[in-house]
């Protein structure tokens, strides 16, 4: 068993280089199934998650090359089937991006039912209304989702709630449908833009990412490309959340501050000094942390994907806080983990509140999903002693050198090996 073993009391200090965005990459290197060309993907985050979808890929009959740690070369003309391995897709819940590269290319697709994290139930209902919009059949057995359709059409679309899953699944199935598709009440997450520039750079007609309304004209043809992924968001938040909680001054380098826009504002909220640059964000926290609430939405509204590791900055922080939880209905399933550090943290269905205390002691943690596993090395950071942390396959689906950037930055932190028994209960 390998486990991470944290030792807090040291404040950050330095540079860090944030990777590749792991919610766009998932998207689009399955979207490469519509091109008839050689792909070219830079600032791919070096990953799990990315390592398990360009195996699907490969499995199907796509010669992938990593060129260097950071660029993919893809040729997905030797894939002839629409039917993605069950025992590889069931790990990950972006696997569902296969149904609408697959359909789009196809006209048929069979994939697994989602894995990935389990922070509460995934329906994919706005999914298959937007397939079956488009002219497409579906049937769900035995775990997997089939779908199917003579011809695809384009449709107006309406969206009953704001899904990234949703939008960027009907924008790959809408790629290359016949006429034209408008998708409404969107999702406008910065890796639905980028998913919408890469189909572009291939000859797709997708006009208006990133706002509610997106036009689809499509095309008969995808061209291969050459692409750069957007900065991480959400691991750029999180070493911002690390420096609030553990203390010091870090220039935060590769990165689009807009993203950040909402993470930023509740940090200086709470005491933090956030300074911006071109491409970088300086973090500073020099005094006491302050409470503030947060409330998780849609982008632009704060990302449930930095909720977890806020809570684990807040949990030190004066007076008493509120977290909200306003997109998942089980993503409080870390905060056990935070008590056994000593944290104070009620949770009432999908509100926590967080009373500030002045010392975390050292703990056994368990990840529970991948921005939780992120938030148990936050905690550890700023408690006492050495925390070492269990079910790091979670953490490391989603943060490229987790390890190595942190010790970059001054933090105590390392990979251990033992061979004893998980017997530790959640």
């Amino acid at each position: 068993m390998e486990k991470f073993a944290v030792t807090g009391g040291n404040r950050l200090s330095g540079e860090v280089s944030i990777s590749g965005a792991k919610n766009a990459a998932v998207a689009i290197i399955p979207a490469v199934v519509l091109s008839d060309g050689i792909c070219r993907i830079e600032n791919v985050p070096n990953i799990a998650d990315v390592t398990l979808i360009a195996s699907i890929l490969e499995a199907m009959g796509a010669d992938v090359k990593r060129l260097n740690k950071s660029t993919l070369q893809i040729d997905p003309s030797g894939i002839k089937t629409p039917v993605a391995s069950y025992e590889l897709v069931r790990h990950m819940r972006a696997s569902y991006y296969l149904l609408g590269a697959l359909l789009g290319k196809f006209h048929r697709a069979e994939v697994a039912l989602p894995g990935g994290c389990d922070f509460g139930v995934r329906p994919i209902d706005q999914h298959l209304k937007g397939f079956a919009a488009l002219g497409a059949s579906h049937n769900v057995s035995n775990g997997m989702i089939r779908v199917k359709s003579e011809k695809l059409l384009g449709s107006h679309i309406y969206l009953d709630v704001v899904s990234v899953g949703a939008t960027m699944n009907v924008m790959l199935a809408a790629a290359k449908a016949e006429g034209r598709t408008i998708i409404e009440n969107a999702a406008k997450e910065p890796h639905i833009v980028d998913l919408a520039n890469f189909l572009n750079s291939m000859g797709a007609d997708i006009r208006g990412a990133g706002t509610d309304i997106i036009k689809i004209r499509g095309v008969s043809r995808l061209n291969g490309a050459a692409y750069s992924i957007i900065p991480d968001q959400i691991e750029a938040g999180t070493y911002m959340a690390a420096v609030a909680a553990a203390g010091g001054d870090v220039l935060i380098k590769n990165v689009i501050t807009k993203h950040l826009e909402s993470i930023t504002a509740k940090l200086r909220e709470m005491g933090v000094e956030v300074e911006e640059y071109d491409d970088a964000v300086r973090v500073r926290r020099t005094g006491e942390l302050r409470h503030c609430n947060i409330i998780t939405m849609p982008h632009p509204g704060f990302p449930t994907d930095m909720q977890p590791q806020m809570a684990a900055v807040l949990i030190k922080a004066k007076g008493t806080s509120i977290v909200k939880e306003g997109v998942w209905d089980n993503r409080f399933k870390y905060v056990d983990e935070l008590r056994r550090m000593g944290a104070k943290i009620s949770v009432n269905e999908k509100t926590a509140v967080i009373e500030g205390v002045d010392v975390l002691n050292a703990s056994p943690l368990k990840s529970t999903d991948l921005r939780a596993g992120a938030a148990m090395i936050i905690a550890a950071l700023s408690a006492n002693g050495t925390s070492n942390i269990e079910d790091i396959q979670y953490i490391e689906r989603g943060y490229e050198d987790v390890v190595e950037k942190f010790r970059s930055l001054g933090a105590d932190i390392k990979r251990i090996h033992t061979t004893e028994t998980n017997t530790q209960t959640a």
